[in-house]
């Protein structure tokens, strides 16, 4: 499976900056649709963020998906790679 990979930064209450991936099947090229992920993901989060739009969510590159990640996208319709600040 092909997944885009849309690069996000999205400032916590705390001042830090959360980055993270959101990967989604590369046939998905709404933005809303890519950003309605993101905010689903960041509702799990404990602690309030900005609200997640084009200038946090930049579309980066095509990669081909993992096992664990094509799970996810199977069960979510997105999957989340966690970098910096998301706990």
């Amino acid at each position: 499976m092909k997944i885009s990979v849309w690069d996000t930064y999205v400032k916590r209450e705390d001042g830090n900056i959360m980055h993270f991936d959101i990967l989604v099947p590369s046939h998905i090229t709404e933005k809303e649709v890519i950003f309605n992920f993101g905010t689903q993901y960041l509702k799990t989060k404990p602690f309030k963020t900005q609200k997640l739009t084009a200038k946090e969510c930049q579309y980066c590159h095509i990669e081909k998906a993992t096992e664990p990640i094509i799970s996810d996208i199977e069960k979510n319709g997105y999957a989340i790679i966690e970098m910096e600040h998301c706990n």
